[in-house]
C-alpha cells in the first residue's frame, strides 16, 4: 500500500522492484503469501486457494466499534498516515510522481494531492471494514486492488507500512479505547488485507508476463520469414 491504494498518484512509467515473498507455484498452495499459477488465478480468482480468515467475530467487532470512532476524522487520519510513512520510509516518494520532489513536509501537509489521496485511503479501509461480514467481498476489493497497483508499478513491499503508520496514528486519537485486543485486531485485518493484495498483483504481473510473451510470439514469425527473404 506505500503507492495509491487508488491508482492516482502513482508514476505509471517507474519500473517496479522485485515482488517480495515466494514467487508463483502450481498446485493447490493455501499457504499465506504464497502465489498462483496464472492459469489458476485466472480461473478462479482470488479465491482458488483462499488464505484463513484471520480475524475471529470479536476482533470484526472491535474493528468496527473503533472504526466508528476513527471514521470522525478520517480527512486528518489520512494526511498524518501519509507524513509519517514518507518520514520512516522516504523511498516510498519515488513511486509517488505527484509527490517526490516535494521535501518540505510541511508543504506536504498542505497539499490537496495528498490530502485526497489520504482520503481514498482511507475509503479503502473503510469499505474493508464494512465487509468484514462478507469475506468473499472482502477478499476480492483486496485482490483487485493489488491488481491496480501493478498498472501503477506500485510494489508489494510498501503495502505492510501503510497498517503500520494507521495503527501509529490512531492510538492516540481512540486513547483508553485502544486496548491490547484492539490493536491485534487492527494488525490481523492489515496483515490479511497485505496478503490478498499481493496476490493480486502477483496475478497482474503473471498475466502480464503471458501477454508479452504471446505477443512476442506472433511478431517473431514475421521477422523470421523477412529475414529468409533477405537471404
Amino acid at each position: 500500500m506505500g503507492c495509491a491504494l487508488s491508482g492516482t498518484g502513482v508514476d505509471p512509467g517507474k519500473p517496479s522492484p522485485d515482488v517480495n515473498g515466494p514467487g508463483p507455484r502450481t498446485g493447490t498452495d493455501s499457504a499465506p503469501g504464497s502465489g498462483l499459477s496464472s492459469r489458476r488465478l485466472s480461473e478462479a480468482g482470488p479465491s482458488a486457494s483462499r488464505p484463513p480468515f484471520p480475524l475471529s467475530e470479536e476482533q470484526k467487532e472491535l474493528v468496527q466499534e473503533s472504526w466508528k470512532v476513527l471514521h470522525q476524522d478520517i480527512a486528518r487520519v489520512g494526511i498524518i498516515m501519509f507524513i509519517r510513512l514518507f518520514e520512516t520510509h522516504p523511498e516510498c516518494k519515488d513511486v509517488f510522481f505527484l509527490f517526490r520532489d516535494i521535501e518540505d513536509l510541511q508543504q506536504l501537509k498542505m497539499s490537496k494531492e495528498l490530502q485526497s489521496h489520504g482520503l481514498r485511503v482511507m475509503s479503502f479501509i473503510e469499505k474493508s471494514v464494512a465487509r468484514l461480514a462478507q469475506e468473499d467481498k472482502l477478499e476480492q476489493l483486496a485482490f483487485e486492488l493489488g491488481r491496480s497497483h501493478c498498472r501503477y508499478n506500485a510494489p508489494p513491499k510498501y503495502y505492510e507500512y501503510v497498517g503500520v503508520q494507521f495503527i501509529a496514528v490512531v492510538k492516540p486519537i481512540l486513547k483508553e479505547k485502544w486496548t491490547p485486543d484492539v490493536e491485534e485486531a487492527w494488525k490481523c485485518l492489515f496483515d490479511y488485507l497485505t496478503r490478498m493484495m499481493k496476490r493480486g498483483y502477483q496475478d497482474a504481473e503473471q498475466r502480464n508476463g503471458v501477454n508479452q510473451a504471446s505477443y512476442t510470439k506472433r511478431r517473431v514469425p514475421s521477422v523470421s520469414n523477412s529475414s529468409q527473404n533477405i537471404i
